[in-house]
């Protein structure tokens, strides 16, 4: 990125530069725009829920901004050659989605290509003082993390025929759950800064937030919600190209306790799709946003904390 021209407006208020989930346009005193768009290619076999994980993961970084979704636009590849009920099923598990999440699905563009793809361009609103940035963390913070990890590992042993959709239909429902809730909890409580989970795994968002807050991030590996089937497959060194790449990245940016194993290395590094919100919590406001989480059924955990310094470390007992 670092070859393409960086656009500069006293209005974009976050533009690529910052390693944010979404862009933020400043439209007036009162209301900003959040743009964002993500698509790729199958990651289960069943049509319908591939859109719905699809949409999910796309609207996932207007919550992640503290945003509402406004929009969205279908953004799609299929081969001309396939039976067109498929990619039908594809755009209705991704419509129904938009539909649960109140934007609206306003079009889109389709090309044809060998391998099927899918996912949205999404706009959404939020309020300039209520927008939740990478930079927002603050020293003391405690963090809350609302999805368990290990995505990445069960789909890939998935399309190596290692398990199947009927046997980790917990975990696929979890990638297709929105993050709305969590997100309108974050906005009312006060939170400043967060991210969400997705290809950098919980390490690489995590030196995003950490990074751009100038701070020390401290996880606590032993409160980190794993998917059971992921650990099992981990063990094994069943993971995705990307949980090595993503490791190899931050070698010189994490450390880690001697206690934690490398199985545990790479569910930390591993690639989420439609992953949970990572959020930076004053430590006032955490009761206030756990008793919110409670009520908004939306499961959590506290994961760790920010400190001052700068990098991750991984403590195990």
């Amino acid at each position: 990125m670092r070859d393409v021209p960086r656009f500069s407006h006293p209005r974009l208020l976050l533009g690529s530069e910052t390693n944010d989930d979404a862009g933020v346009f400043l439209l007036n005193d009162e209301l900003a725009l959040i743009q964002t768009v993500d698509f790729f290619p199958p990651m289960v076999d069943d049509p319908y829920l591939f859109g719905a994980i699809a949409a999910a993961n796309a609207l996932s970084d207007i919550y992640a901004m503290g945003g509402t979704p406004l929009t969205a636009l279908n953004v799609a590849a299929f081969p001309a050659c396939e039976d067109k009920a498929l990619f039908i099923r594809i755009l209705q598990g991704g419509a129904d989605k938009v539909l649960e999440s109140g934007a609206f699905l306003v079009g889109g563009h389709t090309i044809d290509d060998e391998e099927p793809k899918y996912g949205l361009a999404v706009t959404g609103t939020a309020r300039p003082g209520e927008i939740i940035t990478n930079s927002g963390a603050a020293e003391g913070d405690l963090l809350f993390l609302t999805k368990p990890l290990g995505v990445g590992i069960i789909t890939t042993a998935l399309k190596t025929g290692m398990v199947k959709e009927a046997e980790i239909a917990p975990v696929l429902q979890s990638m297709a759950s929105l993050n709305g809730a969590a997100a309108r909890v974050m906005v009312e409580c006060g939170v400043k800064g967060g991210t969400d989970v997705t290809g950098f795994g919980l390490l690489g968002h995590l030196y995003e937030l950490a990074s751009a807050s100038g701070l020390l991030a401290e996880l606590w590996m032993e409160l980190i919600p794993i998917h059971q089937e992921a650990e099992e497959l981990a063990i094994q060194e069943i993971a995705p190209g990307g949980a090595y790449r993503n490791l190899k990245y931050l070698q010189d940016k994490v450390s880690f306790a001697p206690q934690v194993a490398e199985h545990q290395r790479l569910l930390l590094a591993d690639p989420q799709t439609s992953g949970g919100l990572l959020m930076a919590v004053p430590k006032q406001l955490a009761g206030r946003v756990e008793g919110q989480l409670e009520l908004a059924g939306v499961e959590y955990a506290i994961v760790g904390k920010m400190r001052a310094g700068s990098g991750i470390k991984v403590l195990s007992e």
